[in-house]
């Protein structure tokens, strides 16, 4: 058997695990595997960055799951830093990068290719947008961009966007001694989550001492050699550092530049098992459009752990193995100061868009026996279908100890359970981590009650 070359597009999650499969499955005698990276990093958290930047993780070192030279020496996977890929040539099976430090452009041949290219921060086009002091925070050289802007004299910043990552930002830079602004076009803060359920989170964010604007846009970024102002509709706000949370969106532009097919969401398409439309070429990760198990749509959805599992999927059927898949729940988590969030399915405008019919059920609750010491509050709604009782959706907002109770209606939503099927579930109980009825179970309750009263009407 000759020697074959696998390529790979991306030197974080998606990209390496499945050159990380690919290995395990297929020795260098038979498989040479190179990655190009565009950047100074391999295999990393992103998501740990707003917690490297407000303190609570000491050093970049500490995100950085596995170094080329780790890649390169246990695994012999040569990793090429600073080589951004750009463009694909299906006809020559050639990668066109530039090397970054020569400044030469090489051509990289390949037998099998994986796509990881990722995905990149929404940058409206406003005036100013491209000043210094505006970043997006997205890969580990975004943060140490960051954190070097933080090393001058910086005072005021501004956060556009009242996302995940927009207020996991804005709470690192509070912490680090900034006046700060979030700004968020939207009527309420996590647009992912149901208004209903938002109101407890721009309560915690303003009781940071952040600012908070609600349907509030921004109209321009202001500054000379750097920025020094956001205007909005209705005001002017000082800014040394201004942080974009609006989002990301598929870095597929390389794909679709070759003629691999990408879909609605402007996603890579591929099939369950991570192939895209070209022979030969694979893609995983945030740069992927995937299947939401819920409204059976297209959907991107940029989180680790998919990228991980898709680049999983990959590895192994290139590999020679088999695997598949097999969509998503969007399933997120996250905390705001000691405000717990977290949701998976489908939210009441997404039910609406899938056109789908539901009842919604939410319940007051606490994390622990009520008698018990340390017991807090906390929210959990359950979206059912109308008629069938089908859970669709469900979001959680508490205090320490509530949103991981989130995984326990992701499986019950994985495996297409109604809410009377919850009800029955065996969850465990002591004080110390539960009342006698757990939330999950109360919120199923009223919503089971609410599908039977719905049925009668």
């Amino acid at each position: 058997m000759s020697r074959e070359r696998l390529v790979v597009i991306g030197g974080d999650a998606g990209g390496m695990s499945a050159a990380s499969q690919a290995r395990r499955l297929r020795d260098p005698d038979n498989l040479e595997i190179i990655a190009l990276e565009r950047g100074t990093h391999t295999s990393y958290s992103a998501c740990g960055i707003p917690y490297w930047i407000g303190g609570d993780v000491s050093t970049m070192d500490d995100l950085v799951a596995r170094s080329p030279e780790v890649f390169e020496q246990k695994y012999a996977i040569e990793v090429w830093l600073r080589h951004e890929a750009l463009g694909i040539d299906l006809d020559r099976r050639e990668v066109i990068a530039h090397d970054v430090e020569a400044r030469v452009e090489r051509r990289v041949a390949f037998d099998q290719l994986v796509i990881a290219t990722g995905a990149t921060p929404l940058r409206p086009q406003l005036p100013g947008i491209s000043l210094p002091g505006v970043y997006g925070v997205q890969t580990l050289d975004d943060g140490a961009a960051v954190q070097a802007a933080l090393r001058n004299s910086v005072r005021d910043a501004v956060v556009v966007g009242g996302g995940y990552i927009g207020l996991e930002m804005a709470e690192a830079l509070v912490r680090r001694g900034l006046r700060v602004t979030v700004v968020e076009a939207g009527g309420h803060l996590m647009s992912t989550m149901d208004p209903d359920m938002a109101g407890q989170i721009v309560d915690a964010v303003r009781a940071m001492g952040i600012t908070v604007r609600l349907a509030d846009k921004v109209v321009a970024i202001e500054g000379e050699s750097r920025v020094r102002a956001v205007r909005t509709e209705s005001a002017t706000l000082p800014a040394d550092l201004v942080v974009l949370g609006l989002g990301v969106r598929p870095n597929a532009e390389i794909a679709l530049e070759a003629g691999i097919s990408c879909g609605p969401t402007g996603g890579i398409t591929t099939d369950s098992q991570m192939r895209t439309s070209a022979a030969g070429v694979w893609a995983a990760g945030d740069c992927v459009e995937t299947f939401h198990r819920v409204s059976h749509k297209p959907v991107h959805i940029a989180l680790g752990t998919h990228a991980n599992k898709q680049g999983r999927v990959a590895g192994i059927n290139i590999g020679g193995g088999y695997a598949t898949f097999p969509g998503v729940l969007g399933t997120a988590i996250t905390k705001v100061c000691n405000l717990e969030i977290a949701r998976t399915g489908l939210s009441s405008r997404e039910v609406e868009a899938a056109g789908l019919s539901a009842v919604t059920a939410s319940v007051e609750s606490t994390t622990r026996a009520g008698y018990f010491p340390g017991a807090t509050s906390m929210t959990t709604k359950l979206i059912a279908e109308r008629g069938s009782g089908r859970l669709l959706g469900a979001q959680i907002v508490g205090r320490e100890q509530a949103a991981k109770r989130i995984d326990v209606l992701a499986t019950a939503l994985w495996n297409g359970m109604t809410v009377e099927d919850i009800i029955g579930l065996d969850l465990a109980y002591a004080p110390p981590f539960a009342p006698v009825w757990d939330p999950v179970l109360i919120a199923a309750r009223k919503a089971a009650l609410a599908v039977i009263d719905d049925r009668k009407s």
